[in-house]
């Protein structure tokens, strides 16, 4: 075969595989809207991807995931799904083509019905739930575009408010334009429209009410239609019990989720103590911090398998809106100091907090961190010591394997790049990105280091629905 030859036949498959992808795009797009069936490729969503980062997305489970997959099966597969009455669900069409093709099934039909017979008889039906957002900050934002995105027939929550204090319209204004551009996440992908009369934003057709929260208990939101809703406090302002019992005295609200580490109230990592939640009983919920949702996930696996005897924390952290732009006063100490020049030494209370979702750790971590002048995207490194020896290779595939087989896919994002940096993390929806090229084990394979990058804003923020979801009861059936 001569050189030209063999270009022509690389690069027709390839053009061949993207008219594929086009399809499957297609088919995903379909489901979400007219059934409320979202498709994800071993675990990354794939509604709102081009061509080019769904066949990224293939490669990358040839090479992470280790199970053959193609994309001309995968799209049979997905059109099947379409020709069949399902629920609102989430399915992954990856690890369905993978067991397909390991299967070495020729029968499409037969294939999907028998894997997805569990979602097919099932009854799983649900009112969208009504969401407010209490404060309109970073987390805030994000929050919102997310709710935004995820909206469709079969969706499972809705953003109805935004609570801010002092309103008035160039607060709309401004605060519309904050959520149409972002300097690290980038431009909002839809349209946003002001309702300077009505107080209200239309974000990609949804109408949201923009509400005056000077006095939170006093807010009457079943006046706006709000009804049964789940608040979530992202100001910081309140975390006690006691401070956000405030938002239960308002007509409409019915449960409350923060969005930072809360007293007297249970602090949960979604993945790892969500699962005998008293959703029932209990109306105020903690969505822990940042690190405590970057660091439990990979924590409890070395718990679980190898236990650990002691070790320390130290959380590489961007800067937050909590510094000082220039030096300045501040009441802690070092945080004054300008943060967009220096790396600043300071503490975190994540060593402590992470007790409090995995109890056996008490008295076992210590913890501080360094703040430095990037504006997002954190680094948490885990010294461990531990009681059954191991190695990398070892300790490599046990991540590994929670990654893409466990209970923990949505949490932890295995990754084998060796030149990963810091702005490669801007947008994962992961709470946990493993960086394996970088373990550290020690000859004795008692002593591990373990680095752990995360989106601090967005991969948190995912979390934070991903325990709204389950509090408001409106998580879907799923295959992955």
């Amino acid at each position: 075969m001569t050189d030209n030859t063999h270009y022509n036949n690389q690069f027709n498959n390839w053009l061949s595989n993207e008219k594929t992808a086009v399809n499957l795009l297609n088919y995903s797009g379909q489901l979400m809207y007219d059934k409320g069936i979202e498709i994800v490729l071993f675990r990354q969503n794939i509604l709102d991807v081009g061509v080019t980062e769904l066949m990224r997305l293939f490669s990358y489970a040839e090479n992470v995931v280790k199970r053959k997959i193609d994309i001309q099966t995968a799209t049979h597969l997905i059109k099947e799904i379409s020709s069949i009455e399902l629920p609102p669900s989430k399915l992954d069409i990856g690890l369905l083509t993978a067991e397909y093709l390991e299967d070495s099934s020729n029968n499409y039909t037969d294939f999907i019905k028998e894997k997805l017979k569990n979602i097919i008889n099932s009854e799983n039906n649900f009112s969208p739930r009504d969401i407010v957002l209490f404060g309109f900050g970073r987390i805030g934002r994000l929050a919102a575009r997310e709710l935004i995105r995820q909206a469709g027939k079969g969706q499972q929550m809705r953003l109805r408010a935004i609570v801010v204090r002092n309103i008035s319209d160039e607060q709309i204004i401004k605060r519309a334009n904050l959520l149409r551009n972002d300097s690290v996440h980038g431009a909002f992908n839809g349209v946003v429209d002001i309702d300077l009369k009505n107080r209200v934003l239309i974000i990609n057709g949804q109408t949201i009410n923009i509400i005056d929260g000077s006095n939170p208990s006093e807010i009457d939101y079943e006046s706006y239609d709000i009804k049964n809703a789940l608040l979530i406090d992202n100001t910081g302002a309140f975390t006690s019990k006691e401070a956000l019992a405030c938002h239960l005295k308002s007509k409409g609200i019915n449960k409350v989720l923060l969005t930072a580490p809360g007293t007297e109230i249970p602090n949960i990592v979604y993945g790892i103590n969500n699962k005998n939640l008293d959703i029932e009983n209990l109306n105020i919920f903690s969505a822990a911090s940042c690190t405590t949702n970057c660091i439990a996930p990979i924590l409890k696996i070395i718990e679980d398998n190898y236990g650990i005897n002691n070790g320390h924390l130290e959380t590489v952290h961007s800067y937050t809106n909590d510094q000082n732009l220039l030096d300045n006063m501040h009441k802690k100490p070092r945080r004054g100091r300008s943060a967009a020049i220096n790396m600043v030494i300071t503490s975190t209370g994540a060593g402590k907090a992470v007790t409090k979702v995995i109890p056996s750790l008490e008295g076992k971590l210590t913890a501080n961190a360094v703040r430095v002048p990037t504006a997002n995207v954190s680094l948490a490194i885990m010294r461990l010591n531990i009681n059954k020896s191991t190695s990398v290779e070892d300790l490599n595939n046990l991540v590994r394997e929670e990654a893409i087989n466990g209970s923990l896919v949505n949490q932890i994002d295995y990754q084998i790049d060796p030149d990963l940096v810091s702005t490669d993390i801007v947008g994962n929806p992961c709470c946990s990105v493993f960086d394996s090229k970088a373990s550290i084990v020690t000859k004795d394979g008692k002593d591990i280091v373990i680095y752990v990058w995360y989106d601090n804003e967005f991969g948190y923020t995912k979390q934070v629905i991903r325990l709204a979801k389950q509090i408001s009861k409106v998580r879907r059936l799923t295959y992955y």
